[in-house]
């Protein structure tokens, strides 16, 4: 790091010159086998018919590799690579990193998520401070810090979302941060664990509509996960309260729309609502693409349920200008 730039700049310096080129993912894709999933998705092709909203710009070039070379000398992971977010460019650019913690590998096999599926490592106690260094070098505006599933862990890996805040805070003061948090199986004092760091966001995903949880999120349970959004409202109603769903995967807009309210009933401030794109062949298929104008539509209802915000859009993830939310819900 350049001593005489301070770490804005250096974050602006790196992602002024990205080289966009436009994206098409191609009808076929070769991946090697990750989780146990049915021979009958190995070699579907995929996407053929992507609408326009959907083809995406990649970032590529000199300056998104050298950001990428600082995670991997520190031996990070960021979910915008992992899941092979379209948006990594544009929240890079505005100070957004997303982390993943406690390992590259997840105890569970959803069959929408592209990080891989196996048995973990073992945990690495220096990761928080890394990744509050990382936060610090960056210049990261605010900082969004996730994990994989440890279910073999008996915290789920609670203590170690509680130290990685206190390191970003110690080492980057002025930067917020929001968590995005597993179910922790429903061990609701491994959440209180990470509440009583108050992070600026606490963030837990529902994904999808309860009728298809058996095969989008087998390992979850939809009334698990409105517990984790509705206790965390019970025991820190000061804090942003957030969760995301994807469309797409065979859910209808009556579910939908049930779905978004029971999710509001539980206090939530914030909802992101994105469609769901197939990582790849061994992957769940997508259903449908829902049109923009839906999405809008989505926002439209959303709003009236009681949200203080709504992200809602094609191409919109959990972290999409995660930065934006910390004041929006509590402006309403």
């Amino acid at each position: 790091m350049d001593p005489g730039r301070r770490p804005g700049e250096r974050r602006a310096q790196l992602v002024a010159e990205l080289v966009p080129i436009a994206f098409e993912i191609p009808g076929e894709i070769e991946r090697p086998r990750s989780r146990g999933r049915s021979a009958v998705n190995e070699r579907v092709p995929i996407d053929r018919a992507r609408p326009d909203w959907l083809k995406v710009r990649l970032p590529m070039g000199p300056q998104v590799e050298e950001l990428r070379r600082l995670m991997r000398s520190k031996s990070l992971h960021t979910v915008c690579e992992e899941a092979h977010c379209p948006n990594m460019a544009e929240c890079w650019g505005a100070g957004t990193a997303t982390f993943m913690i406690l390992g590259d590998t997840c105890t569970r096999s959803c069959g929408f998520c592209a990080v891989k599926t196996g048995k973990p490592t073992e945990l690495d106690l220096l990761e928080p401070a890394r990744v509050g260094d990382a936060v610090a070098r960056m210049g990261v505006k605010h900082a969004v810090v996730t994990s994989v599933n440890r279910d073999e862990l008996e915290d789920g890996g609670a203590r170690m979302f509680a130290e990685t805040i206190r390191e970003i805070r110690r080492q980057s003061p002025g930067t917020s941060v929001e968590v995005l948090i597993p179910d922790f199986r429903g061990v609701l004092e491994a959440l209180d664990v990470v509440l009583a760091e108050r992070p600026e966001i606490m963030n837990h995903n529902v994904e999808t509509v309860p009728r298809l949880y058996s095969r989008v999120r087998p390992q979850a349970r939809f009334e698990r996960s409105l517990e984790v959004l509705r206790r965390t409202k019970e025991r820190a109603a000061e804090l942003v309260c957030k969760t995301g769903i994807m469309v797409g995967l065979g859910e209808t807009k009556d579910e939908i729309v049930t779905t978004m309210r029971a999710i509001a009933e539980q206090g939530t401030d914030v909802l992101t609502i994105g469609q769901y794109l197939r990582p790849s062949p061994e992957h769940l298929p997508i259903e449908r693409y829902w049109t923009p104008a839906e999405f809008a539509e989505l926002r439209d209802l959303g709003m009236t349920m009681g949200f203080g915000h709504v992200e809602s859009g094609p191409l919109v993830r959990s972290s999409y200008h995660a930065e934006r939310h910390v004041g929006l819900a509590r402006a309403g």
